[in-house]
């Protein structure tokens, strides 16, 4: 049985940070007069002792260095924790709902899934709003720190191809995993601020440019109001597209930018091919549109590459609905979301990285077919990739295409209509935020769903925010043993 304490001392410490950031919506709450504000209080101060006292009660494992299997349980544990606790202020303040769906809105916001239960946001207290928001900032910056220093160690999906990149390539800025986390997190909290400045410039109010700030950088799309990006015009429209463009670039790009070094962000191939891809399936749509509808060539644009690129990032910000324009333009949404962005960044779903690894290892595999004789190694970047990167992503593939068509199953089997049981799952577990059929509601809210839905929905939440695998290992008896 491996030693606990290590990983409960780390969930105790983050959990009691969470607590802790409970106050700045109270606060927000208070100053706007609303009683909901108490409620905050009350979810921060339990929030908090409970970290404190999991973390005293496990500090005999704090100076202890984690070992892999410590590992798998932290990435997990803490996206397990951080949502239970999460979900209070939902449950003991505004709106007041059950364990269920404060769960659902809570690990929908830590995942940056931003699929939600919640009916009417413009009647929610201000603090509510914020706390959404600020769930999915926490999860964004969260997730990129897991992609950079755990995943690539546990070799999870072929991640282990960047741990000689993140620590070599970047060994002469940032030697040691603590300086890449505090060069994220002032990437991150940069990027923050610079796009609530913009939003302001674009017409948007201080609080709304806060939030759809906080959710913009976490690729989450949680919005202020149920119109979501509907209901502001075109300037604000245009600055989403730029921000989510740069949160599903690697953020570890971002901090070489900053430290003098231009070349990496563009030489990187994934960068490349995820401006090119996200650019061919907006044309794509474009000219679909102009010839079966008409209409004007800038509201066209403009529409279908905010939610394209919405999609693609897994954002999940809306201005319209891609099921109405047509099969083919849904087909090619679909297929953006369940090609993700960038590794490293807070995209989600399969990411760009491993459609690029699987095309060279098939191409590779041609060849060799064509020419038996010759020694071909598979490449991608003019850098080998090894035969282990290559199966890891190999068997992510089929694992994510499995437990897709599972969790289709299994949500169609709770009653759902198949097109919004195949879109339930395909939102899940891409952790993207839009459903599509007749059991969601107008405003793309899923309070509708029947509640074992929503808890399979949740788990998928779980498993494609931590790359499936990561998740799954710890139901092996194997785990635990030794």
């Amino acid at each position: 049985m491996p030693d606990l304490r290590p990983v409960g001392y780390i969930i105790g410490l983050l959990t009691a940070v969470l607590g802790v950031a409970m106050l700045i919506p109270m606060a927000v709450d208070l100053h706007a007069g609303q009683p909901n504000a108490w409620n905050f209080l009350s979810s921060a101060v339990l929030t908090a002792l409970s970290g404190a006292v999991i973390a005293l009660a496990c500090a005999g494992g704090k100076h202890q260095g984690l070992t892999l299997r410590q590992s798998f349980m932290l990435a997990t544990g803490t996206w397990i924790a951080l949502p239970a606790f999460g979900m209070l202020p939902f449950i003991l303040g505004a709106p007041g709902v059950g364990v269920t769906d404060a769960f659902f809105e809570s690990m929908s916001g830590m995942t940056t899934t931003g699929t939600t239960v919640f009916l009417a946001l413009e009647d929610l207290p201000p603090g509510t709003l914020l706390w959404r928001s600020l769930l999915q900032w926490l999860g964004g910056l969260g997730i990129v720190i897991v992609a950079l220093i755990f995943l690539p160690v546990m070799k999870v999906g072929g991640m282990q191809h960047f741990r000689s990149e993140g620590f070599d390539t970047l060994g002469k800025v940032l030697p040691r995993a603590l300086d890449i986390s505090r060069g994220l997190v002032q990437v991150y909290v940069g990027l923050t601020a610079l796009c609530a400045m913009v939003y302001v410039m674009a017409g948007m109010d201080g609080f709304q440019a806060l939030n759809h700030a906080l959710t913009t950088i976490a690729t989450g799309g949680f919005s202020t109001a149920d119109a979501s990006f509907a209901q502001f015009g075109a300037g604000a429209q245009y600055v989403a597209i730029v921000f989510m463009i740069l949160s599903g670039l690697p953020f570890v790009r971002f901090v070489q930018l900053v430290g003098g070094s231009f070349a990496p962000l563009w030489q990187d191939v994934q960068v490349r091919a995820y401006v090119r891809w996200s650019g061919y399936a907006i044309g794509a749509i474009v000219l679909y549109r102009l010839w079966h509808e008409g209409g004007g060539l800038e509201v066209t644009l403009r529409e279908t590459a905010f939610n394209v690129v919405s999609l693609f990032s897994g954002t999940g910000y809306g201005t319209a609905d891609p099921s109405a324009w047509g099969a083919f333009p849904l087909l090619v949404v679909v297929l953006a979301g369940l090609t993700g962005a960038c590794t490293a960044s807070t995209g989600c779903s399969l990411k760009v990285f491993r459609y690029l690894v699987l095309f060279e290892a098939i191409k590779t595999q041609l060849r060799r077919i064509h020419s038996p004789n010759r020694v071909i190694p598979v490449r991608l970047g003019g850098r080998p990739l090894g035969e282990d990167v290559i199966n890891s992503v190999i068997a992510l593939f089929a694992l994510f295409l499995f437990t897709f068509g599972v969790t289709a199953v299994l949500l169609s089997l709770t009653g759902l209509e198949m097109r919004t049981a195949i879109t339930a799952a395909w939102t899940a577990i891409c952790n993207i935020g839009p459903a599509f059929g007749p059991e969601v509601g107008p405003t793309g809210a899923v309070d509708g769903f029947p509640v074992a839905a929503k808890w399979i929905m949740i788990v998928a939440m779980l498993l494609g925010r931590l790359e499936l695998i990561s998740v799954l290992v710890l139901m092996l008896p194997r785990f635990w043993r030794g």
